[in-house]
């Protein structure tokens, strides 16, 4: 492998993103080829309870992935659990404490306008079926929750999780959007030994990214086609997150180009890109 191939997969793929405990922001468009899109984790115990930051410019998406918190936007305070979602414009001061402990993942992407803070319910999204719901056929089975989509005012930023059956595909058939769409893949809820394989390529003889994914990896997809595959008996269980290149306008869902090879593959467009 030459050293600008190893460069560039540097690029394309964050290893332990969930190793520091505190604040940390991995990926944004300083380190890596997304044009807007960044991405951080807020992991808090008994060693540091609280993190504080304000927002700039960026429209920012918080994601609860365990324990629970305590996020206060301006006068606002909202609890958040396991796959909660919160909205929170650009121009705002946040404070997160924990209670006891909590994992919160955290995208963000600039925005010219500001749009109001948005709290959504992980059960409000299993109760309503365009927002959860089970798409796929034998090999790629997977459960799809919108978290911040049509159902929130933002400007860029679409969040949501992905959670294969064990041993199966998702983002199937291969599609990729982006004119519209930078995105990247954040893995959580893998314990050892559960691993996938993620492909990311715009020719499928010279693919730009073959790799085992664990854990706390994220995988960019700055553009391309990006299926990926659980091994046997283990699921794969990643956030997605995506940002429209024009505000607005292109933060639209379903809107993908399907590998030619696989058009005759039907896709559920039940409120998602078939992630």
């Amino acid at each position: 492998m030459s050293m600008d191939t190893e460069a560039a997969l540097d690029k394309m793929i964050f290893r332990k993103t969930q190793a520091a405990t505190g604040r940390h922001i991995s990926v944004s468009p300083a380190n890596s080829p997304m044009r807007h899109l960044a991405y951080g984790r807020i992991i808090l115990n008994s060693s540091q309870r609280g993190a504080a930051f304000s927002t700039g410019e960026r429209e920012t998406a918080l994601i609860g992935l365990s324990g629970e918190a305590k996020v206060n936007v301006g006068s606002e305070e909202f609890t958040m659990r396991p796959h909660d979602a919160l909205y929170i414009p650009r121009d705002s001061d946040v404070t997160v404490a924990a209670s006891p402990a909590a994992d919160l993942a955290e995208f963000s992407a600039e925005v010219a306008e500001r749009y109001p803070v948005q709290f959504v319910r992980s059960a409000d999204v299993t109760a309503e079926s365009g927002l959860k719901f089970s798409t796929g056929g034998p090999g790629s089975t997977r459960t799809v929750s919108m978290l911040v989509t049509k159902n929130v005012n933002a400007g860029r930023l679409l969040v949501g999780i992905t959670t294969s059956d064990p041993g199966n595909w998702t983002s199937w058939p291969p599609h990729e959007h982006a004119r519209m769409l930078e995105e990247m893949y954040v893995y959580f809820d893998m314990p050892h030994p559960a691993y996938g394989i993620q492909l990311v390529y715009n020719n499928t003889d010279y693919p730009e990214l073959v790799t085992v994914v664990r854990d706390g990896d994220a995988v960019l997809m700055p553009a391309g086609f990006h299926p990926n595959v659980s091994v046997p008996g283990h699921r794969i269980s990643f956030l997605w997150a995506m940002a429209a290149h024009r505000e607005v306008e292109d933060r639209q869902y379903g809107v993908v180009n399907v590998q030619p090879d696989f058009s005759g593959v039907s896709l559920n467009l039940s409120g998602s890109a078939a992630k």
